[in-house]
């Protein structure tokens, strides 16, 4: 019996596809315009010169097909993007033909066009036999999320720009759009930060040199400015003066992503929501204060602890961005939850998407911090972020 053969894998090369260009139609018109006349004529001229056109056009549909062949494009990403900050996003197309160049060749994805303002498309202008070109594409994210690229398109109308070829490629890959952020007002700041010099916000540790903490024995190898030597000159043993630092305030930041109704107006009152909290994130980590965050996504409760650290942003603002559209989840739920993490030296400041009626800080809930996405005046963002047309939620992933 004869041993049936493995089954190759499959390969990402197809037939390019075939279209003509605007140019090309005007082309082939004007052909047969000069076939029939050479036809009704008979003038050898007129053949010739019909002829030559159908010989141009083969040239033109062999040649733009070989540029094709044998060309392999891989993604470069990002590790994330900002919705409302242009990115870009790079390709390195590698010609694996043994002789032949290819030129003019553009790369476009064929996914994601509502996540960008515009199509993501890329242009090579030439790559050497066995060499690979590294091009690049400015984008603009408009939504929030995590982005599938899956399919992306080689296409080129070398030489003469008569007739498009294109052929698709595939290749699975997930792009971070982090929420929108903006500018802060520093009166809000100044809220926040006022925790250092007072209240009950303010823990001080030893370690530091703010004030005087107390005294205790000197070990060997401290910095003998430390030593107290008024103390350290009766029979006792030798002591050093312990300072104090101050801890800064640590946020704890309460994202409320709960729908007023089902309006566009409600959406894009959460995501300026989010896009808030993604704000106050980046600016509190950036002057030093820890942040902390607690959110339902879906039916999952995140709880993080206020930190510092690049590691610790990037994951508060990946959670930010994977959040859905809307949730179901109170406030006053929220809160509950928060209690375990709140301390005496942390702020917390609840981020909601249902209008404040203009009051900023909201007294009655033990002095948290109640800011509101649907009209909160002390955050702006750019001119380019449109939350009513975003208003749907994150990008599927």
């Amino acid at each position: 019996m004869a041993k049936s053969r493995p089954k190759k894998p499959a390969t990402h090369y197809r037939k390019p596809a075939i279209d003509f260009s605007v140019t090309g139609l005007i082309y082939c018109t004007m052909m047969m315009f000069i076939g029939l006349a050479a036809v009704n004529t008979q003038a050898n001229l007129l053949f010739g010169v019909f002829g030559l056109m159908i010989g141009i056009l083969l040239v033109s549909f062999t040649i733009s097909g070989l540029v094709l062949r044998r060309m392999v494009v891989e993604r470069v990403l990002p590790d994330h993007l900002i919705v409302g900050r242009p990115g870009a996003l790079h390709y390195k197309v590698t010609n694996k033909k043994r002789f032949w160049p290819s030129l003019s060749v553009t790369v476009t994805e064929l996914e994601g066009g509502d996540v960008f303002s515009r199509q993501p498309t890329a242009y090579m202008l030439h790559a050497a036999n066995r060499m690979t070109a590294t091009i690049a594409t400015e984008v603009l994210p408009l939504r929030r999320g995590l982005v599938s690229l899956t399919r992306c398109q080689l296409s080129t109308s070398f030489p003469f720009g008569f007739i498009k070829r294109a052929v698709d490629r595939k290749q699975d890959d997930a792009l971070l759009v982090l929420p929108a952020m903006g500018t802060m007002r520093r009166e809000l700041m100044r809220r926040f930060r006022s925790a250092q010099s007072s209240g009950i916000n303010v823990r001080p540790s030893s370690g530091g040199d703010d004030e005087f903490y107390g005294v205790r024995e000197y070990r060997s190898g401290e910095n003998p400015r430390r030593i107290y030597w008024k103390r350290s000159a009766g029979a006792g043993p030798m002591v050093v003066r312990e300072m104090t630092r101050v801890s800064p305030p640590k946020l704890m930041l309460l994202v409320d992503i709960r729908a007023r109704d089902s309006s566009p107006t409600a959406a894009a009152a959460i995501e300026r929501t989010i896009a808030m909290a993604a704000t106050l994130i980046d600016a509190g980590m950036e002057m030093g204060l820890p942040a902390g965050l607690v959110v339902c996504s879906g039916a999952d409760w995140i709880k993080r602890s206020p930190e510092l650290g690049k590691r610790h942003r990037l994951e508060l603002l990946t959670v930010l961005a994977k959040l859905p559209a809307s949730s179901t989840v109170t406030s006053d739920a929220l809160i509950d939850h928060a209690r375990e993490l709140l301390r005496s030296d942390t702020t917390a400041v609840l981020l909601t998407s249902y209008h404040s009626g203009g009051r900023a800080f909201d007294g009655q809930r033990g002095g948290m911090i109640v800011l509101s996405g649907a009209d909160d005046p002390h955050f702006s963002f750019a001119p380019e972020i449109d939350f009513i047309a975003v208003g749907g939620g994150p990008a599927a992933a």
